[in-house]
């Protein structure tokens, strides 16, 4: 019973595990280039949610307040949430989405050349060579 109540307060945790595990998995598991970039992206957003869900305050069962703090609040009144995880997360998913772009364009291009999107295909034709 210990277990699902975790489970049940730290849903995010649990989530992030399944997702970095099934990233990991198409990226290993997969001879498909295309389903190797969804790996990729699959793992990218487990690491986000791990960043977001650190970054959550929580102090006595409340929320934390925004990081934008009043000047007539006293230093210690308010627990703050830091924005610093969530600005590396956002500068992570432009990344992210320039890694995907240049990785499909890469792959179209090994398509077109080659006429095949299989890893194990790909060796063999460039042993070939």
């Amino acid at each position: 019973m210990i277990g699902l109540e975790i489970l049940a307060s730290h849903y995010a945790y649990a989530l992030m595990f399944v997702l970095l595990g099934v990233g990991l998995y198409m990226m290993i598991a997969n001879e498909n280039l295309v389903k190797k970039v969804i790996g990729v992206n699959l793992f990218q957003t487990a690491i986000f949610l791990f960043f977001v869900s650190v970054a959550y305050v929580e102090v006595d069962g409340e929320p934390g307040d925004s990081p934008v703090v009043p000047a007539e609040v006293a230093p210690g009144e308010l627990f703050v949430a830091s924005p610093l995880p969530h600005v590396i997360v956002l500068t992570a998913i432009v990344v992210g989405v320039a890694l995907t772009a240049v990785a499909l364009a890469l792959i179209v291009r090994i398509y077109s050349e080659y006429g095949t999107l299989r890893e194990d295909t790909l060796r063999e034709v460039r042993a070939d060579e």
